[in-house]
Parts: structure tokens; sequence; C-alpha cells
């Protein structure tokens, strides 16, 4: 089973520059398809994770267009062929005159 990853701009630099990333596994939640990702790409885990093994506050994870948030956390589904987008949270800005 392929899993494809988008990779944001801001993590790029820890898979070599790419915007997505094809791994074959047969990882049956988001937890097993992101530690197949480390394996290629081991920096990105400490990015996309705490200390504790849950994902950081600033992080979103979609698989196809469903966030995990909603949808079991880790614990979530993957589909075969699934497509799973990291995507940083955007904040603040400067306001308006």
């Amino acid at each position: 089973m392929k899993i494809i990853f988008y990779i944001p701009g801001p993590l790029r630099q820890f898979t070599g520059g790419n915007d997505h990333v094809a791994i074959e596994t047969r990882a049956a939640t988001v937890r097993e398809a992101l530690e197949a990702l480390w394996q290629q790409f081991p920096a990105l885990r400490d990015r996309i994770l705490t200390e504790q093994g849950e994902v950081r506050q600033h992080i979103n994870i979609f698989v196809g267009n469903e966030s995990i948030q909603y949808s079991g956390g880790l614990s979530t589904a993957v589909p075969p062929r699934a497509e799973i987008m990291i995507v940083p949270a955007v904040s603040g800005g400067a306001p308006r005159h």
C-alpha cells in the first residue's frame, strides 16, 4: 500500500526539499504511517510530535479531507492509497489600519 504525505514548506528541509513523499507501507493507522515516514526522515518526528508522543498543538494532520483531530487522532484508520497532509497552523499577522 502506498501512502502519499504532503509536506509543508517549513518541514521540507527535513525531506530533501520534497513537497510530497510516497511511502510503501502496510500502516493501518496514522501513527503507523508516520512511523514509516520517520524511518526515511527521522528529523521530522520531533517537529510533528511532542516528547509524550502526541501531535504538537500547532500541527494539523489530515487523512484526505478529514482532520485526525475529529476522527480518532493518531489511531485514525488509513485507507489504501491514502493521502496524508501535515499542515502547520497559521496565526498572527499585523492588524489592518
